[in-house]
């Protein structure tokens, strides 16, 4: 079997035990036996806990750098817009967002937590300014956490089904 389909295994094996029964409650020997492989050729192929956590995590991290990048050279963006594309990116990775939620104190441990909020305080910038009321920012942080919250809460559903009302509930909270 390739090196990068084992790897590949263990990772979608790790999300869906670090999803159920979190991060700390989950052992690596425990993985190692779900898939029937050795505790030593997991190491082969994730040296640590920490490793693996974060070869799950790093991809909602590119994307999301992606996203902001996008948004931000797109300034002038209307909200709807913005909020719809933040609703989808949420979306795409609504598993290992459960994870993040879930496990704050992990994403907090490997750095990754300050990169995550930072994301929402510049998009909340993006909808409603910097200098904005606190109302206006108040309103920004309900839509961006809602909009989130809702990939999450209503993950069997599909995309197009929740996003316009998610989107609608948004735009609401930033008085739009």
């Amino acid at each position: 079997m390739a090196r990068g389909n084992t790897r590949e295994r263990i990772q979608q094996v790790a999300r869906e035990l670090f999803i159920t029964q979190g991060v700390q409650r989950t052992s690596l020997q425990e993985i190692a036996d779900r898939l029937g492989i050795t505790k030593p050729a997991l190491y082969y192929h994730f040296a640590s806990r920490e490793e693996l956590v974060r070869s799950i995590i790093v991809p909602l991290i590119e994307d999301g750098r992606a996203f902001l990048e996008e948004a931000t050279a797109h300034r002038e963006m209307e909200p709807r817009a913005l909020l719809e594309g933040y609703f989808d990116f949420h979306y795409r990775h609504r598993d290992i967002m459960m994870l993040a939620v879930r496990e704050m104190t992990t994403l907090n441990d490997l750095g990754l937590l300050e990169t995550v909020t930072g994301w929402r305080e510049r998009l909340g910038v993006m909808l409603v300014g910097a200098d904005a009321p606190l109302a206006a920012q108040v309103g920004a942080v309900v839509a961006l956490g809602g909009l989130a919250d809702c990939t999450w809460a209503f993950a069997d559903l599909p995309a197009e089904v929740v996003r316009p009302p998610a989107v609608d509930s948004a735009m609401a909270a930033l008085g739009l």
